[in-house]
């Protein structure tokens, strides 16, 4: 098997087919280890990661310093308030200031599309795109995908739904790329101002546009809803948040319209009667659960084969 051949991890539209599917089978072996009494393993012992995270985030920071640990890693946290950022510093010179210190990774969240494409350019260290303003989340999808095909051993002949925002979501732009790649077919649904302009069949990432959920749920073997971001559109896209709910949001009544097999899926946060119901969060199809173990899971994958050559692949093994 070749290595991993990138420096860095910025986007699901940059990788191959083959290069998705490394990262899912390394990240099973790291669930492996995850699930054992003893969780840590010495691959990055010796090697800092700094998860410099300008925009909020609890789980996709948790998730990442968890992995870097349970790696050996030593890690660092920053956020606007502890940084020079907030003195007018630049990003790229608060990531030059920390390679001075020999830093060795840099997990970025931020609010700007493409932060993470401009600084892993910039500097040394690798940089992991941890989610930038509406473009990519690359490990959301990631793990969304390692938890589908977990459920269902393929990706062929899949439909996945995806429900609501579409339009500013870094997350299900991810996964359509992702999804494509891997061979699913990828359905979304949404209010028509939620849905972006020229999002066709046509296009080198197809999907099927619905603009009711109604119609779309009997084809789903998998739902994967998207929470409102009410903080980031910044504008009022639909009459009310009841109404979003009334048409839009996940309940078991109209869970009951999709395959019998169908998983739900939600990168959380999750607004509980908003997007998805209680019942529906907690239910027995809901996998939101095994997708933050996955998350810790694949981001171990993502930092260990980063930077990685060939040969110290084959020395880990």
């Amino acid at each position: 098997m070749k290595g991993f051949q990138r420096k860095d991890l910025v986007s699901i539209d940059s990788l191959s087919k083959d290069e998705i599917l490394m990262i899912l089978d390394t990240a099973d072996s790291m669930k492996q280890i995850l699930r054992r009494d003893r969780k840590k393993v010495p691959p990055l012992q010796g090697k800092t990661a700094v998860m410099l995270f300008i925009e909020a985030s609890t789980r996709t920071r948790t998730s990442f310093e968890l992995a870097a640990k349970r790696l050996s890693a030593d890690t660092i946290s920053l956020t606007p308030d502890a940084s020079s950022l907030t003195k007018g510093e630049t990003l790229f010179d608060t990531v030059k200031n920390l390679e001075a210190m020999q830093v060795d990774y840099v997990v970025l969240r931020h609010p700007q599309s493409g932060a993470a494409e401009r600084l892993a350019k910039q500097v040394d260290a690798s940089v992991v795109n941890a989610g930038d303003g509406w473009h990519e989340h690359p490990t959301q999808a990631l793990l969304d995908l390692m938890t589908i095909r977990e459920r269902f051993q393929k990706f062929d002949g899949l439909n996945v739904l995806i429900v609501g925002d579409i339009a500013h979501s870094r997350v299900a732009r991810s996964n359509i790329y992702g999804l494509n790649k891997l061979g699913a077919k990828v359905m979304v649904a949404g209010p028509g101002t939620l849905i972006p302009p020229g999002l066709t069949g046509d296009s080198e990432y197809p999907v099927e546009v619905y603009n009711r959920l109604e119609d779309a749920l009997p084809k789903a073997d998998v739902i994967m809803m998207l929470r409102i971001q009410l903080e980031r559109i910044g504008q009022s896209l639909f009459p009310s948040e009841g109404e979003y709910a009334r048409f839009f949001g996940l309940n078991a009544a109209r869970l009951k319209l999709a395959k019998n097999h169908a998983i739900v899926m939600h990168p959380g946060p999750v607004n509980r009667g908003l997007e998805i119901a209680s019942d529906v969060v907690d239910g027995s199809s809901s996998v939101i659960l095994p997708q933050v173990e996955n998350g810790v899971a694949t981001r171990m994958a993502v930092l260990y084969l980063l930077n990685r050559s060939p040969e110290a692949i084959r020395g880990d093994a």
